[in-house]
């Protein structure tokens, strides 16, 4: 087989084997298929798309680019995933939950793509947090705690790792097939019976419109019936940022307060349903209404802010900033956005406070930038919220950056006012769910 005619067949909108998919797949993991070659291919799919048949297999080929663990000996392992979306910092908190419930939850997270934010690069706001377990750490952590939330090791879908990469910088993250792949693949290989995954929708996710976001869940419940997974995917709303925080120690902060039972409404939602449905699939609770129960008491009795603490600590980070908050990164300017008049918030785009965020330093704008934990935005209104002439509605937390200023405009042009009361936006969507 030769790489570039495979690349020519799929420009031109044919299917390729699982053979010849997999001949790219291991090609490109080894490094005998050059980086240039296989971004000509994921473009090729983002213009073509895939068949079912084809994501199938290319999801499978990432999976056994490297190996698969067996967590069968922990019992019912269950994991939860994001498509990404602006301030979500829901794993920080629904992961700690579930597991204070007794359900173990392994996880490996990404960083940052895009405008939307990387819980790794969240979680390093505890100094010293280690996000490079090795595999062997990841088992042992898992059976000490229950809880590890870490970066893809390299033995765990290098192909997938690698094509990510890539996919961030050469304009080929929006594609069905790759993110389905790329998302089930890290599941499967991680080791998971089952998968609880929030589909974002809207402006500030990749998946701008509900059609297009339900084909995606479509696509990962398949994938993973055909490899044993339980998988249950929510739709929701992304139209406006999640919760208050946006920015890392920020959201940080947020999760930590919602753990305390102090966090904004619909992260606290959010946090409910994901979790429920973790405690559900994980098959420690018999229906949603007794796994809700389970997962309001780990908020009341301080169990879940108790379980993150332990997380924090056991993955080498500064687990004291779990109960001193006050001490995690601070940027050294707020500049404070007030209503010019009383208004009610009619909008508030959820993808241009996400591109401040960047400007600020929150997010990267190349693959390989630093990113500057102390910055981002926290609201104080959300859609909805009547605001009153001279109050704040938003904050801009910056650090003296030559953009500072186009991030503080951004948020401006972000929220839209009216004059007449507004309804508030619908969170959950829908739902889309194998038996």
């Amino acid at each position: 087989m030769r790489a570039v005619e495979l690349i020519e067949r799929k420009r031109d909108g044919g299917a390729l084997s699982a053979a010849e998919i997999d001949f790219l797949v291991q090609g490109f993991t080894v490094g005998e298929i050059p980086d240039y070659q296989m971004s000509a291919f994921a473009m090729a799919v983002v213009l073509r798309g895939m068949t079912a048949k084809e994501t199938a297999a290319l999801t499978a080929s990432m999976v056994a680019s490297g190996e698969r663990l067996d967590l069968s000996r922990f019992g019912r392992v269950v994991d939860k995933h994001s498509t990404g979306g602006v301030g979500d910092k829901t794993t920080l908190v629904v992961a700690p939950l579930v597991a204070a419930c007794g359900a173990p939850v392994a996880k490996m997270s990404g960083r940052g793509l895009g405008f939307s934010g990387g819980t790794l690069d969240k979680l390093e706001s505890f100094a010293g947090y280690r996000v490079d377990l090795t595999t062997a750490e990841f088992l042992t952590q898992l059976e000490r705690t229950g809880i590890v939330v870490t970066g893809q090791t390299a033995d765990l879908a290098p192909a997938d790792g690698k094509l990510y990469a890539l996919r961030d910088v050469t304009g080929t993250v929006p594609a069905i097939p790759l993110i389905a792949s790329s998302i089930m693949s890290k599941k499967i290989a991680a080791g998971a019976q089952a998968v609880v995954l929030d589909v974002k929708v809207g402006s500030g996710a990749f998946m701008k419109e509900r059609a297009s976001a339900a084909a995606l869940a479509r696509t990962m419940v398949a994938i993973g019936v055909a490899h044993g997974l339980a998988v249950t995917c929510e739709l929701t709303d992304m139209e406006q940022p999640l919760g208050m925080a946006v920015g890392n120690a920020l959201e940080v902060k947020e999760a930590i307060a919602a753990l305390r039972g102090e966090g904004p409404a619909d992260l606290v939602r959010l946090v409910r349903l994901a979790g429920a449905e973790m405690l559900v699939r994980g098959r420690r609770a018999r229906d949603v209404a007794s796994a809700l129960a389970r997962i309001d008491r780990a908020i009341a009795d301080g169990s879940g802010l108790a379980k993150l603490r332990e997380l924090v600590a056991a993955q080498g980070g500064d687990a004291r900033l779990v109960d001193e908050p006050s001490r995690l990164p601070v940027a050294p300017r707020v500049e404070v956005l007030r209503a010019a008049h009383t208004a009610y918030v009619a909008a508030i785009a959820a993808d241009r406070v996400g591109l401040a965020s960047v400007r600020l330093g929150a997010g990267r704008e190349k693959k390989g930038d630093p990113i500057d934990l102390r910055t981002g935005i926290l609201l104080r209104a959300k859609v909805g919220d009547r605001v009153e002439r001279g109050a704040p509605y938003a904050e801009v937390h910056a650090a003296g950056r030559a953009s500072d200023a186009e991030a503080i405009e951004l948020v401006r042009a972000a929220v839209r006012w009216s004059g007449a009361r507004v309804a508030r936006r619908r969170l959950v969507l829908g739902r889309i769910a194998s038996r």
